[in-house]
C-alpha cells in the first residue's frame, strides 16, 4: 500500500521555499505521493478555512516536480466546474508528460458557494458540470499524438450516491475525505453495488484521512482514521490496506492556518509514521 501527504499550498506562512521544503522532507521520508488541494478565489467562505496565499495546484506542482525524483504527484482534490475541461486537459496532460508520468488527478465538485459565483459558474449544476468535464478530458485525452496524457489517473473524491456514481463512471480509484473507519467499511459494498449496476469494475480505493498524533489515546465513535496515538494510527493503516486501500493520502493539516508558519509539528507526525511503516 502506497502512502501519500496532502502537503498545504496556502496559509500565511506558505511560500516558494517553504514548498520546497515540503517536497524535500515528504520525498526524504519515503512517502510515495505528495499532494496538494484546488481554489482559485479565495472567497470569505474559502479564506475562513484556506486563506490566503493559495497556490494554484498545477503551478505548484509543476515548480514541485522539477525539484524532486521519484515522488508522485497529485491535486485533493481539483475542482472540475472551475475551469474549461479542455484547460484541464490540456494542463494535466502537459504537467504529467513534463513530471516523467507522475501525475494523479484527483477531482471533486467543489462546496464555496462564493467562490463559484466570484467565477461566474453555476453552484446548483457543479456536479452536473463536474460529469459533462471529465467525460469531455477524457475525450481530450484519447488524441495521444496532441495531449500525451500517458494515462493520467483520475481520484474521484466525495461520498455521495453521485460521486460513488462518478467514481464508478468516470475514474480509477475513489478518494473519500477525512471520514471513520466504520463509514468506510459501510460504504465500500455501495460503491460495489453501483459498479455491479453499471456493469463495470469496481474503482480502486483510496482514501485521504486526517493525520493528528495525541498522547493519549482518542475514543469514541466519531473518531476519524488518522487520529490518535501512532499506535491507533498504525491500525487505521492496517484496516485500510485490509479494506482493500491501494493508497492512504495523509493530511497533517488539523484546521489552523497558523499551523502554516510552524509546519515543523507536522513534519515530526510524517517522521512518526514513516519509522512505524518501515
Amino acid at each position: 500500500m502506497r502512502i501519500g501527504v496532502n502537503v498545504p499550498n496556502f496559509g500565511p506562512g506558505t511560500d516558494p521555499g517553504l514548498l520546497r521544503q515540503w517536497a524535500s522532507t515528504v520525498e526524504g521520508l519515503g512517502f510515495d505521493l505528495l499532494m496538494v488541494s484546488d481554489h482559485v478565489a479565495i472567497t470569505p467562505d474559502v479564506a475562513a478555512q484556506y486563506p490566503a496565499p493559495f497556490y494554484e495546484p498545477f503551478t505548484t506542482l509543476a515548480w514541485l516536480a522539477g525539484v524532486t525524483d521519484r515522488i508522485a504527484l497529485g491535486t485533493t482534490v481539483l475542482i472540475v466546474p472551475y475551469r474549461h475541461p479542455l484547460l484541464v486537459a490540456r494542463m494535466a496532460a502537459n504537467l504529467n508528460d513534463l513530471s516523467g508520468g507522475r501525475l494523479v488527478l484527483g477531482v471533486g465538485v467543489g462546496w464555496a458557494r462564493q467562490e463559484f459565483e466570484a467565477l461566474g459558474v453555476a453552484y446548483e449544476r457543479r456536479g452536473r458540470l463536474t460529469d459533462e468535464h471529465l467525460a469531455a478530458i477524457r475525450a481530450a485525452w484519447a488524441d495521444e499524438s496532441d495531449y500525451r496524457s500517458g494515462g493520467v489517473p483520475i481520484w474521484v473524491g466525495g461520498g455521495s450516491d453521485a460521486a460513488l456514481r462518478r467514481a464508478v463512471r468516470l475514474g480509477e480509484a475513489w478518494h473519500p475525505l477525512r471520514n471513520t473507519i466504520p463509514w468506510l467499511r459501510e460504504t465500500l459494498p455501495r460503491l460495489k453495488a453501483i459498479a455491479d449496476d453499471h456493469g463495470r469494475p469496481v474503482p480502486a480505493f483510496a482514501p485521504r484521512i486526517l493525520l493528528r498524533l495525541t498522547a493519549s489515546p482518542v475514543t469514541g465513535p466519531d473518531r476519524r482514521a488518522g487520529e490518535g496515538t501512532i499506535e491507533q494510527v498504525a491500525g487505521d493503516l492496517d484496516q485500510l490496506r485490509l479494506l482493500g486501500a491501494e493508497t492512504v493520502v495523509l493530511d497533517p493539516f488539523v484546521g489552523d492556518p497558523e499551523e502554516t508558519r510552524r509546519p515543523e509539528a507536522a513534519w515530526q507526525m510524517l517522521a512518526t509514521v514513516a519509522a512505524v511503516r518501515r
